[in-house]
């Protein structure tokens, strides 16, 4: 994956917009992978799902509370946090950690997950298909480094590794490798 371009995917968002009338004042908008990556260093992770414990209790946080830290250090424009969930459960997840500084992206199709190789089945839990826990950093659509939790399976004969994917060691990495 090192050197290979992020798969070309349409996200389906919702966007807060005023002239939306009622108490829910968003609309759907279509965020292309080359509207997210093209000419920018992005750090994306990725995980299992919103709701859920290592995920809601140590990675979203951790990267939330290192967002500056990762911004600050090798010209990383923005953090993504994408996940096999639909907009409005990323939306209340967020809500539900105080995101305000990381961006939750919805894949809820998996289209991107599954192109990046790290869809996997989760229906041992009732989860259905859903996203490897990863990290990575990428440089205008380009993956530069990737962090991938050991033990991928679609058995569940994993424990739910995190311990690559940590945004610690994305933060070691763009220190070690500014953008040039």
């Amino acid at each position: 994956m090192v050197g290979q371009p992020v798969p070309e995917v349409t996200f389906k968002t919702r966007v807060r917009d005023e002239t939306v009338d009622g108490p829910n004042p968003f609309r759907w908008q279509d965020v292309t992978s080359s509207d997210i990556f093209k000419g920018k260093r992005i750090v994306v992770f990725s995980l299992p799902g919103a709701f859920t414990p290592t995920c809601s209790s140590e990675q979203c946080p951790g990267y939330e509370r290192l967002y500056g830290d990762i911004k600050g250090h090798g010209g990383v424009d923005e953090v993504y946090c994408v996940s096999v969930n639909d907009a409005f459960v990323m939306f209340q997840w967020g809500k539900n950690l105080g995101v305000s500084n990381i961006k939750l992206l919805p894949d809820g199709n998996g289209h991107f997950t599954k192109e990046m190789g790290m869809l996997i089945n989760k229906e041992h839990l009732g989860f259905g298909m859903r996203s490897w826990r990863y990290s990575m950093v990428v440089d205008d659509g380009e993956i530069k480094v990737i962090f991938e939790e050991p033990g991928k399976n679609d058995d569940g004969s994993d424990s739910d590794p995190y311990v690559e994917s940590t945004p610690e060691k994305i933060l070691d990495w763009v220190k070690a490798n500014p953008r040039g």
